[in-house]
C-alpha cells in the first residue's frame, strides 16, 4: 500500500497519489479522506485488537485520524503512509491502555460456578472484552487464505490473550505477527530499540501460546464445512427458542464453558452449563428470537428477548460460539444491546 506514495515519474498513478498527498498536507480534507479511506477498516481492526472493544476502537481511530490530519504536514515520506498511520494509531492505543488497563472476561476474575446463579447482577467497575463484527474487517484480497488470516487475528481467544500483555508487548506482537512490519520498523514506530522489540516479541509469544489453543477457529470451521456449521447455529437458536435442554446439550462438548459479560458468574462442564441453561435462559427469562451473525471470525447468534410477553423481542446479547470438532466448546454471550448497531442488526424483532 505504501509503495503508491513513492515518487516515480514514469508511473502516472503514483504521481497522482503524490499529488493527493501534497493536497492533503496543505489542509485539503477531501484529499486526506481519499488517502485514509482504504486503510480505515484495517486500522479499526488494529485498534480493536489492542483495546478489546469496538467502542474504544471507534474512539481510538477517530483520535488517531485527527492526530494524523494535524501532523500530516510533518510527514516526510521516509516510511509509507500506511506505516505512519499505524504508528499514530498504535500510540493512541498505548495511551488508552496505560489509562484504562486491560479488558477482561468472567474467566479472568474467579473460578467457575458449580450451579446456576439466579439473579446474577452485572459487575461494575470492570472493563469487559467486547465482540467484533466480521463486517468491519478490511476488504482484503479474494484469496481464501487472506480472508482466513484476517479472521484468525480477531478470534476471541487471541484477542482475550492479548489483553494479558503489557501495552508494548501487545503492540509489538500485532505489528510483527499480524501486520508484517519488521522489528526495525516497529522500533521506529514505538521510539525504542530493535533489541527491545525482539525481547517484547519473545515474551508476548510465550504468553499467547499458553492461552490460545493449537487449532484456530478458522481451521476448525474449514473442517466442519458450511452445511454442518449452519446446523449447529440453527440448532443452538432453535433449542433456546423451544426451551429444549436436550437439543442444546447435544451440541456441547463435555468441557463446554458459558460466560456472559458483564455478569461475573460463568460455568464449565456440561452439568453446570445444563443447570444454568435449564434454570435461567430456558425457563425464567421469557421468550427468545434469534438471528445468525458472525463475530470475531466465528459463528455467532444475535439473541432477542421478550421478558414479559409484550410481543416485542429486544436486543439482548451477541452469543459467540467457539467450536471444537463439530461441537460447541464455549459460548460467550456479550450482554450489550448497544453493539447490535455495529453488527447492522435491528434493535428488536416481533
Amino acid at each position: 500500500m505504501g509503495d503508491i506514495f513513492r515518487t516515480v515519474p514514469s508511473r502516472p498513478t503514483e504521481v497522482a497519489a503524490d499529488s493527493v498527498l501534497d493536497r492533503a498536507r496543505t489542509g485539503d480534507d477531501e484529499a486526506f479522506n481519499h488517502l485514509v479511506a482504504p486503510l480505515r477498516r484495517e486500522l479499526h481492526a488494529h485498534c480493536y485488537r489492542m483495546l478489546g472493544s469496538t467502542h474504544d476502537a471507534d474512539d481510538a481511530l477517530q483520535d488517531a485520524l485527527l492526530r494524523a490530519w494535524r501532523g500530516l504536514p510533518r510527514f516526510e515520506g521516509r516510511s509509507s503512509l500506511r506505516s505512519w498511520l499505524y504508528s499514530v494509531a498504535t500510540r493512541v492505543c498505548l495511551d488508552t491502555v496505560a489509562a484504562r488497563g486491560r479488558r477482561a472476561l468472567p474467566v479472568d476474575l474467579g473460578p467457575a460456578s458449580d450451579s446456576a446463579v439466579v439473579g446474577d447482577a452485572p459487575l461494575d467497575g470492570i472493563a469487559w472484552l467486547g465482540p467484533y463484527p466480521d463486517r468491519d474487517l478490511a476488504d482484503g484480497p479474494a484469496h481464501p487464505d487472506a480472508r482466513c488470516e484476517q479472521r484468525e487475528a480477531v478470534e476471541l481467544a487471541f484477542v482475550a490473550a492479548l489483553q494479558h500483555l503489557p501495552g508494548n508487548q501487545r503492540a509489538a506482537l500485532l505489528l510483527f505477527e499480524v501486520l508484517g512490519f519488521s522489528a526495525a520498523e516497529i522500533a521506529t514506530m514505538m521510539n525504542t530499540s530493535t533489541t527491545s522489540v525482539n525481547s517484547a516479541l519473545a515474551r508476548a509469544r510465550r504468553l499467547v501460546a499458553d492461552r490460545v489453543g493449537p487449532a484456530s477457529q478458522q481451521h476448525t470451521l474449514r473442517k466442519i464445512g458450511d452445511a454442518r456449521l449452519r446446523q449447529i447455529v440453527d440448532g443452538y437458536a432453535t433449542a433456546l427458542e423451544n426451551a429444549d435442554a436436550d437439543a442444546l446439550v447435544a451440541l456441547l462438548t463435555e468441557d463446554v464453558t458459558w460466560s456472559m459479560p458483564p455478569l461475573p458468574a460463568w460455568y464449565t462442564g456440561r452439568r453446570a452449563v445444563t443447570d444454568f441453561a435449564v434454570r435461567v435462559p430456558l425457563s425464567t427469562c421469557g421468550t427468545w428470537r434469534h438471528l445468525p451473525t458472525h463475530a470475531n471470525g466465528q459463528p455467532a447468534v444475535a439473541s432477542y428477548l421478550d421478558p414479559d410477553g409484550s410481543g416485542t423481542h429486544r436486543a439482548w446479547s451477541i452469543d459467540v460460539l467457539t467450536l471444537r470438532g463439530d461441537r460447541v466448546a464455549a459460548i460467550t454471550s456479550f450482554l450489550d444491546p448497544e453493539v447490535f448497531g455495529h453488527f447492522g442488526l435491528p434493535a428488536s424483532l416481533p
